[in-house]
C-alpha cells in the first residue's frame, strides 16, 4: 500500500464520485478506478459499494478512511519536518481559510510572505469557517483563517485582524428597527460559514430569532449572495471589504443599522509544532500594515 494509493482513496471517498476525483487529482478517471480496485483486490476487501452510476462508503470503507487521512497527516507533517531542518529555502505552507479572507484579506498578505520567502510555495484552500476547521484538525492544513470562534478543543486561535460587516440591499431604506428586520426577505449565506454565524447573532441582538425570518435564498458564496442582493431578490449581511465595489457603483447600498466588527481568527492544531514556514508568514501577518 502506497500513500498515493491512500491519496486516490482519500479523494474519492470524500466526494463518493470517481470522475470528480480524477479532475481533483489530475488523473485520468481509468487511473483512479484501477487503483481503487487494486486496493480492494490485494486486501480482499469492498470499500465502495457501486449504487447504479454511483459510489458510496462501505462499512469497512469509512472506517479504512478515518486511518487513510492520519496516516497520510503523518506524512505531510513528516515532509514538512524535512522542509523545516532545512531552513526556509524550500518547502510547502498548507493553508485554509474561509471565503471572505481567501478572496479579500490574506492575498496581499500571502504576496508580502513570498517576495520575503520565494522558495516556499503556498497551497491555500478555502472552505467555510467549519470546514477549514476540520482540515486544521486533520492535518490538511497547517493554519487556518476563519471569521468568528470555533468550537474545537484541539485547535488554538487568535484573533488575526478586525473586519467590518455590512447589511446591504438594492435600494436605500431610511429607517431600519426589528419590525423592518422580521419583514425582510434576507439572502443568506449556508450553514457552517462565519458570516451566516457573525449575521445569525447579529439578529438575535435585535431580539430575533434567526429562524423564523424570511429566507428568500440559502448561497454557498459572498459572491452568489451579493449578486442576488443586486438584483433586487433580497437583503443581507456581508463584509464590507466584499460589497466595497459594488457600493460604490451603485449596485447596492449600505443600510441604516449599526452593526459590530468580527474578528477574523488564525488557527492551529495544539499539538503539532508549527513549521519554520507557518512561523515566518505569522510573522509577517503581524508586521503587514493594518
Amino acid at each position: 500500500m502506497t500513500l498515493e494509493q491512500l491519496r486516490i482513496f482519500v479523494a474519492v471517498a470524500e466526494r463518493e464520485h470517481v470522475t470528480r476525483a480524477a479532475e481533483a487529482l489530475h488523473m485520468t478517471q481509468s487511473a483512479v478506478s484501477g487503483t481503487i480496485a487494486a486496493l480492494e483486490a490485494r486486501h480482499g476487501v469492498a470499500l465502495f459499494n457501486r449504487v447504479g452510476r454511483g459510489i458510496e462508503l462501505t462499512e469497512a470503507g469509512r472506517l479504512f478512511l478515518g486511518e487513510a487521512r492520519a496516516v497520510l497527516a503523518r506524512a505531510a507533517h513528516a515532509e514538512a519536518l524535512l522542509a523545516d531542518l532545512a531552513g526556509l529555502a524550500r518547502g510547502t505552507l498548507h493553508l485554509v481559510a474561509s471565503q471572505t479572507i481567501a478572496s479579500y484579506w490574506l492575498p496581499p498578505r500571502l504576496a508580502a510572505f513570498t517576495a520575503d520567502y520565494p522558495q516556499i510555495a503556498i497551497e491555500l484552500s478555502i472552505d467555510n469557517s467549519e470546514g477549514a476547521a476540520a482540515r486544521v484538525r486533520e492535518g490538511k492544513a497547517e493554519l487556518g483563517f476563519v471569521e468568528g470562534m470555533i468550537d474545537e478543543p484541539a485547535l488554538v486561535q487568535r484573533a488575526v485582524a478586525r473586519d467590518a460587516v455590512a447589511l446591504i440591499g438594492a435600494a436605500p431604506v431610511a429607517h431600519i428597527d426589528a419590525q423592518w428586520l422580521r419583514a425582510a426577505r434576507w439572502i443568506m449565506r449556508e450553514r457552517g460559514s462565519g458570516t451566516r454565524s457573525t449575521f445569525e447573532e447579529m439578529i438575535r441582538a435585535h431580539g430575533l430569532d434567526p429562524t423564523e425570518l424570511d429566507c428568500a435564498m440559502t448561497l454557498p458564496s459572498n459572491e452568489a449572495v451579493l449578486t442576488a442582493v443586486e438584483t433586487g431578490a433580497g437583503v443581507a449581511m456581508l463584509s464590507r471589504q466584499v460589497v466595497a465595489r459594488a457600493v460604490e457603483t451603485g449596485r447596492v447600498a449600505i443600510l441604516p443599522v449599526t452593526l459590530p466588527d468580527r474578528p477574523f481568527h488564525l488557527i492551529r492544531h495544539s499539538e503539532r509544532r508549527l513549521t519554520r514556514a507557518a512561523e515566518a508568514l505569522i510573522h509577517v501577518l503581524e508586521e503587514y500594515p493594518a
